[in-house]
């Protein structure tokens, strides 16, 4: 319980985080003007996200939503009769990367997608044991957080570009010289500091996820099995997804971000998250599985 009000703390400080960002650049590039601005663009994002952030996540993995007469669906029906939640909507994406996520702005809106290749790569313990965390997510009510996060982040990319091309709020000269300077300079560091912020806002809160998913399911080994094989197959499968989106995954999706090392990473290593499962690190035998 106080792990997850501790969570609660980090995350709202983190999203006052890139909320500010999002001010400062606009101080920055087009003083009291650009602030107005941003707060707009704030405002907008954070409405559009709460409101649009699952069919913008669902829509980037390419989902299709399935009926009860599909068996992920009914393993998911089994399991938040377990965990005590509303039965969301069901999605499968067509990506061949073992994956999943869970999105929504709570337990009563929520949605689960699972790739094909998390269907096909993994037994029918292992997708429940993937589920339940995705679950978990849902229970703690993480999923629009990092949605939120998500498309915040993106907006400070855009704010970026807005300035640099828009040279809102200055004369002509100041537009030219100071705003196409500092609209650059934000538009190279706005989305670096966006994106260490997002990883924190994800990363805080997979260990929390992983328990609750073993405590849904009633057996870690079953989370920490599928986990080895999503490791080691997505170091080796690329996955078509928006990298604004990847802090949503049970795992990293290899992608332009998922690939540039541990600075942006969304999860914490995979050695660490069986440590708290299972209370020891991996022993190579699903390497196979990639």
């Amino acid at each position: 319980m106080y792990g997850q009000f501790y969570n609660n703390v980090k995350t709202a400080i983190f999203m006052g985080l890139l909320t500010a960002l999002i001010l400062i650049g606009g101080d920055l590039i087009a003083g009291q003007q650009g602030v107005v601005i941003a707060l707009i663009i704030a405002g907008i994002t954070n409405v559009f996200g709460f409101y649009f952030s699952d069919k913008i996540a669902l829509a980037s993995a390419r989902a299709e939503e399935v009926g009860p007469d599909h068996p992920l669906y009914k393993i998911v029906s089994r399991l938040v009769q377990r965990a005590g939640l509303p039965m969301p909507r069901v999605y499968i994406s067509p990506q061949q990367a073992p994956n999943a996520f869970a999105t929504g702005r709570g337990p009563h809106h929520a949605a689960v997608c699972a790739t094909q290749g998390l269907l096909d790569m993994l037994d029918e313990n292992e997708v429940a044991g993937v589920l339940s965390h995705e679950l978990a997510h849902v229970r703690h009510r993480d999923i629009l957080i990092v949605s939120l996060a998500a498309t915040v982040a993106g907006a400070i990319s855009y704010l970026g570009y807005l300035f640099m091309w828009g040279g809102v709020g200055y004369d002509r000269r100041n537009r030219d010289e100071g705003n196409a300077l500092l609209g650059l300079l934000f538009l190279l560091l706005g989305p670096l500091a966006a994106g260490l912020i997002q990883a924190a806002i994800s990363r805080s809160r997979e260990f929390n996820a992983d328990s609750g998913g073993a405590e849904i399911c009633g057996n870690p080994m079953w989370l920490a099995t599928a986990l080895e094989k999503i490791h080691f197959a997505n170091s080796r499968i690329p996955m078509e997804v928006n990298p604004a989106f990847n802090s949503l995954y049970i795992a990293e999706p290899l992608n332009a971000i998922g690939s540039m090392g541990g600075l942006f990473q969304t999860h914490p290593p995979l050695e660490a998250r069986l440590i708290n499962l299972i209370g020891r690190p991996s022993t190579g035998q699903f390497r196979h599985a990639a």
